[in-house]
């Protein structure tokens, strides 16, 4: 290994912690290190070229160039070294296997094909056989202690596919979890569509939906901040259809022509493999710097929307504006929206990270947990319908995936409701293998000419292919439609249809014609018009000129949240920030915020330590003036739902001593309430109350930490409480419902445990703390009316504070 040079003069405290920030990945200074830190020491030299490298592109210059016929050539800087441009300071380091340096400005993997050739020579051969099994536990062997014989077929069968069980994860929304329902219209659409779902009321569609991540590995984490995937498989008597959307309604860019640079820039470093299911890094934020459209996006993506409290919980959209048609072939444009009928709930950040190390199945357990109890999740369907006409007066463009239809414009017609009310059998052969496809509609729906819509279209099929082994992915039993298929494809990887017959084309006589052509009137037929029609049909790589307002509705999502959500807001852009190592990059965020919102910009600035920089320039000086400026609808808060709190988790902590008829009686005001109330004690196992009764606690505070719960009760009794205030764990447990706003319940004696763990007995503001409950034992059916009011509002943001006060 070769040896770093040495400086040969002492270095100043300055250039020793520049050389001392240069040999970490997971953070950076606030500020460029001095130009000396890099003489004569190569991990600072790289920080110190990599800084200057990336400080040549302040901003995107050519993004007003995407708005004109000719392409321009592409921004460049020229490194001062090869270092900013190496994977690793160690590349060097040369062995037979790993070669040299890479020669500058060539692909090696373009050279002849001997670097891949292969010769088998002196080497067995092996192969795969099946038998009848008589004895599926012992190896065949030549006596009873002798070697296995290789005559063993059904070993070898059993292990060859044993190492073949898995295939390959999606590239993006890898990590998913799914369940089987049904979509139940409630009045007929047949004026807008002739969509099979939406024809009479009451009609019932089977549904499969898939929950995902999008950034993470299929081993990843549930609450990580990403996207979720909002997948619905809906098997109608006509086929299937596949909406294939998101928990929100915008996207990071406008054309699919950047979906693998993209996914590139968010996915684990390259040179590193870190981070996992994060986009707290420097490759992201390098992107989506110099890519304004994802500045709205972004404004999702760091709020809370990004750290659902469940599945159940969360919006899903179709983000794409698709057509209705109907049987006369008129059509009108939609956004699709499905509302939980729990409301708009999330977890707080250090809630989600806790959760993350606790229990990385949080949300796939809940949903399967709900289901399984008969705690149907449901949403409803709602559509935002309008023609090309209205259209055409919006400030904005609808072919943008950046953009939304606020509620305001468009209000939202519900339709319909969804109910999962079915957990998979296998997971593998269900979740796994659903082959999701954004081509995948039926007559009454159809396509736009959103340039983002036509990648997918493409992109979903190909993938399948990939994954599932071939181009008969369809004839896996969670994919085939519930309606007839006849057609002509045969043959294929995988096929299983033994279909009769030698005529396998059309038209044909020697099969009567058949499988036939349905027709204009049966069958699909995509809308001649679409929002091109009067535009010229040269051919251009351009995008329309609303497309470059990237800012206007990044402002109206921050302005539309709660003071709250925007504190969230810009922590979640602090903390991302942090963990970006070159501090151009980190400049360049802040520099696109600040054409977003001063405030939000101002923020961040002052929470990354970083004095505020110019705004960039913008693609579009003077955009439309918008139509909303503020969409309540856009805040979590305004859809909470019922207040309900079924399903909801409650922990009571116990111990010996403990007054057990208040614990009873809360016990039962909760199930009632369709709650899931747990006991949590020091350990598991059999306690004894004062009264002498007996009661279990089910859980600990090691298995399961306070974070993992909605709300908490702490009881009454003195010898209970001083058991708990004796074990850490029940600091920990109180502090963190306090922290993540939740709802505490405090017993009698049990006040004291509040005290021990330094909670505050107000508000900052020095009012009441509405999620803070103090009631004698004795008032044990009182107390238990107000918790569960308390804890159907979820959260007490006015709790909140940052730093947290406790």
């Amino acid at each position: 290994m070769a040896k770093q040079p040495r400086a040969s003069a002492p270095p100043s405290a300055a250039l020793d912690a520049a050389r001392s920030a240069a040999r970490n990945t997971d953070s950076g200074p606030a500020r460029p290190a001095p130009p000396a830190a890099g003489k004569g020491d190569i991990p600072a030299q790289k920080a110190s070229d990599t800084q200057v490298l990336a400080a040549a592109m302040p901003a995107n210059t050519n993004k007003p160039l995407e708005h004109t016929p000719e392409a321009p050539v592409g921004l460049s800087a020229k490194p001062a070294s090869r270092l900013p441009t190496g994977s690793t300071t160690s590349e060097s380091n040369a062995s037979d296997k790993t070669g040299s340096v890479a020669p500058e400005g060539t692909n090696a993997t373009i050279g002849t094909l001997d670097r891949v050739r292969v010769d088998s020579g002196g080497q067995r051969l092996t192969t795969n056989q099946g038998v009848p099994i008589a004895d599926n536990q012992n190896s065949l062997k030549a006596g009873a202690r002798g070697p296995v014989l290789l005559e063993d077929f059904i070993l070898r069968e059993k292990i060859t596919h044993f190492d073949h069980e898995r295939i390959p994860e999606r590239i993006v929304h890898a990590r998913g979890s799914g369940a089987h329902g049904f979509f139940e219209c409630y009045e007929p659409q047949t004026e807008f569509t002739q969509a099979a779902p939406f024809q009479e009321a009451g009609k019932v569609t089977p549904v499969f939906v898939r929950f995902s991540t999008v950034a993470g590995e299929r081993g990843s984490k549930d609450t990580a901040r990403d996207v979720r995937g909002f997948a619905v498989k809906f098997y109608t008597d006509e086929g299937n259809w596949d909406l294939v959307g998101n928990n929100m309604p915008v996207f990071f860019i406008q054309d699919a022509m950047k979906f693998p640079d993209l996914v590139h820039a968010v996915k684990p470093e390259p040179h590193h493999a870190m981070p996992q299911a994060a986009s707290a890094h420097d490759t992201f934020w390098d992107f989506v710097s110099l890519m304004p459209e994802s500045t709205h996006m972004l404004m999702w993506q760091m709020s809370d929307r990004a750290i659902p409290r469940s599945y159940r919980m969360m919006q899903g959209f179709g983000v794409h504006t698709f057509r209705l048609v109907n049987e006369a072939g008129e059509s009108v444009l939609v956004k699709f929206h499905w509302q939980p009928k729990l409301g708009t709930h999330s977890l707080v950040w250090d809630e989600a990270v806790k959760i993350s190390g606790a229990d990385p199945d949080y949300h796939r357990r809940d949903l399967w947990e709900a289901i399984d109890a008969g705690e149907y999740p449901e949403w409803e369907l709602g559509l935002q319908i309008f023609t090309e006409e209205q259209a055409e007066q919006f400030s904005f463009d609808i072919l943008d995936a950046t953009k939304i239809v606020p509620e305001e414009l468009v209000p939202i017609r519900i339709v319909g409701r969804m109910v999962l009310n079915r957990n998979p059998d296998n997971f593998f052969a269900e979740t796994e293998q659903v082959a999701f496809c954004t081509a995948h509609v039926v007559p009454g729906i159809d396509f736009t000419n959103d340039p983002l819509l036509a990648g997918r279209i493409h992109s979903y099929v190909d993938t399948q292919i990939t994954r599932l082994g071939g181009p008969n992915f369809h004839e896996l039993p969670i994919n085939a439609p519930i309606a007839p298929v006849h057609n002509n494809q045969r043959d294929g990887m995988h096929r299983q249809a033994i279909h009769r017959g030698r005529a396998a084309y059309e038209p044909n006589s020697l099969g009567g014609g058949c499988p036939f052509q349905a027709g204009a009137a049966q069958g699909f037929a995509s809308i001649a018009k679409r929002l091109d029609a009067k535009e010229s049909s040269d051919k251009m790589r351009v995008k329309p000129e609303k497309f470059a307002d990237h800012y206007t509705q990044a402002t109206l999502f921050f302005e539309s949240q709660t003071p709250e959500e925007q504190a969230h807001i810009v922590a979640a852009f602090r903390f991302e920030l942090s963990k970006v190592t070159v501090p151009a990059v980190r400049e360049r965020v802040v520099a696109s915020l600040l054409n977003a919102s001063s405030e939000l910009a101002a923020k961040v600035a002052q929470g990354l330590g970083m004095a505020l920089p110019a705004p960039l320039p913008k693609a579009l000086e003077t955009p439309a003036v918008p139509e909303v400026d503020k969409s309540p609808a856009l805040s979590l808060l305004a859809r909470p739902g019922d207040g309900g709190i079924r399903t909801r988790k409650i922990a009571i902590l116990v111990a010996d001593g403990a007054e057990g008829a208040s614990i009873g009686k809360l016990v039962t005001a909760l199930v009632q309430a369709g709650a899931v109330p747990r006991l949590v004690g020091p350990r598991l196992g059999t306690y004894t109350a004062a009264g002498g009764e007996k009661f279990e606690a089910d859980a600990s505070m090691e298995n399961s930490p306070g974070f993992l719960f909605d709300s908490l009760v702490l009881p009454d009794g003195l010898a209970a409480v001083e058991a708990l205030a004796a074990d850490g764990h029940s600091m920990e447990f109180v502090k963190d419902q306090y922290r993540h706003c939740k709802t505490i319940l405090a017993l009698g004696a049990s006040q004291a445990l509040l005290t021990e763990a330094g909670i505050p007995m107000s508000l900052p503001d020095g009012s009441d703390d509405p999620g803070l409950i103090l009631a004698d034992a004795a008032h044990a059916d009182t107390a238990a009316t107000d918790f569960i009011a308390a804890v159907g509002m979820h959260r007490h943001p006015a709790r909140d504070s940052d730093p947290p006060r406790v």
